[in-house]
């Protein structure tokens, strides 16, 4: 009988903070400048230099803390991390190691079928980055020290996740938080969220950990999930045919879509971490965390569940409103206009989205005001405008930034409501077209479209449907 196995993984996530400047320096921190260009002595480790705190990073790493349900440590302490690597001038990095600045939290995931599961957090630390190895050259690699000192956290999770789709839901979750928190992009392709996975695999119902791998350079959700598909796999595969997994490291290539071994899989000893001599420890007062504890904003979980419960909109609404932070204030803004919150959110959804969608538009840049999108939604149910010119009043809105309003004043797009004047209109398209007439009293109802369909040609889209819809079935009727 095949036996079964089950994967045990864990990630460990970098998020480089959204500060000004670097950890330890007042070196900017901006992504896209020259190479070697934002540097000084101090991250690049030049003697005599001391590095200086930037408190905001201990503030961001604060509320990454509270909003992933972690113990904040009052009392936190730096450590140095020794190891050589062409990109790290220092020749150690700055890091955290016994006394990290947030322990023991988790974070809530839930799957495609609805499970939810808590994934535990083992600590969150702050550290410097290091540079960036360019190997663009055939037979040389160029070194940008530009990241060198730029702030991250490091989220570190329990081996709590078995599968593929448990890791990238956590990571997801991950993202999520950091964006809703504003303390980083998370962006992937340019770095500014990096995930490192330790997986390992064993027979199910085993409760020891098999020998781990690490694998890196997964700089997309979608190359996550394949480096650990693979990865599962191609141990599974060595343990069925009587081989031993190697404790090592691993590059995932997206192109060939294989994990390359790069160096053996190093344990926290072989960084003989020492305390950091030119840091004094964070201490945390208990006045300073209440401070960034009120600066905590509401996150995706909690803004979800108000959305369904103040807003009444589905679960799957209100899911996709606050999967970001700028869409759900978009959302929020443009009810605080309309109260059809349902047609709100149907707007946002499907007009809006298709078009951030398509132009790869980050929503605080859409040239709608989400005020303007509430107006208009206002107009269709007020009868001023049908949907169907709305859609078209939509478009114009697009390119003008004008109130729709006005856009529809200017350009004589009011909904014809008037009876007399449909009536006139309907009667002339009855008149023209008996053959449909002797169809519709024949018993097929499905020439109405058609009827409709004219009658709005007519008017230029301008009538009111339900206007049309009436007057027309009466005349229509009177014939029988």
């Amino acid at each position: 009988m095949k036996q079964e196995y089950e994967a045990v993984i864990g990630l460990e996530v970098h998020a480089q903070l959204l500060t000004d400047t670097k950890i330890f320096c007042g070196c900017s921190t901006k992504f896209g400048n020259p190479p070697n260009t934002n540097v000084c002595p101090i991250c690049l480790g030049h003697p005599g230099v001391l590095p200086v705190l930037n408190k905001k990073v201990v503030e961001f790493a604060v509320l990454m803390g509270l909003a992933t349900n972690c113990r904040i440590n009052m009392n936190s302490v730096f450590a140095r991390k020794n190891y050589f690597y062409p990109d790290l001038p220092k020749g150690y990095q700055i890091s955290q190691f016994e006394a990290p600045i947030c322990e023991d939290g988790f974070v809530e995931i839930e799957l495609k079928d609805g499970t939810k599961r808590n994934i535990g957090l083992t600590r969150i630390h702050m550290e410097e980055d290091a540079g960036k190895s360019i190997h663009d050259q055939a037979y040389e690699t160029l070194v940008d020290v530009n990241r060198c000192g730029v702030p991250l956290i490091e989220i570190v999770s329990e081996p709590d996740m078995h599968t593929p789709e448990e890791a990238y839901q956590y990571l997801s979750q991950i993202r999520q938080t950091v964006q809703y928190l504003g303390i980083c992009d998370g962006n992937m392709e340019e770095g500014s969220l990096r995930c490192d996975a330790n997986v390992s695999v064993r027979l199910k119902g085993e409760t020891r950990l098999g020998t781990k791998t690490e694998v890196k350079n997964m700089n997309s959700f979608r190359n996550v999930e394949k480096a650990l598909i693979y990865e599962i796999d191609r141990q599974i595969e060595i343990i069925e045919d009587g081989g031993r997994i190697i404790q090592e490291t691993l590059l995932w290539d997206a192109d060939a879509n294989v994990a390359l071994p790069m160096r053996s899989k190093e344990e926290a000893h072989d960084y003989r971490y020492f305390p950091e001599p030119d840091l004094m420890p964070v201490a945390i007062s208990q006045e300073w965390f209440e401070e960034i504890k009120k600066r905590l904003p509401e996150l995706p979980k909690e803004r979800n569940i108000r959305f369904i419960s103040e807003y009444s909109l589905p679960s799957y609404d209100a899911g996709v409103l606050t999967a970001s932070r700028e869409l759900a204030d978009y959302y929020e803004k443009t009810i605080s206009v309309t109260k059809d919150y349902k047609a709100a959110s149907n707007w946002i959804m499907g007009d809006v989205l298709k078009i951030l969608n398509e132009t790869k538009t980050p929503v605080e840049n859409f040239p709608i005001h989400p005020e303007n999108l509430g107006k208009l939604i206002n107009l269709i149910n007020d009868n001023t405008v049908s949907g169907k010119i709305a859609k078209d009043v939509f478009q114009i809105m697009l390119s003008e930034n004008k109130e729709p309003g006005a856009i529809i004043k200017e350009r004589n797009l009011v909904q014809i409501t008037d009876t007399s004047e449909l009536e006139d209109v309907i009667a002339r398209v009855i008149e023209s077209n008996p053959k449909d007439v002797k169809e519709f009293l024949s018993g097929k109802e499905k020439v109405i479209g058609f009827f409709v369909g004219q009658i709005m040609k007519e008017t230029k889209g301008k009538a009111s449907p339900k206007a049309v819809n009436e007057i027309l079935r009466n005349k229509l009727n009177a014939l029988k």
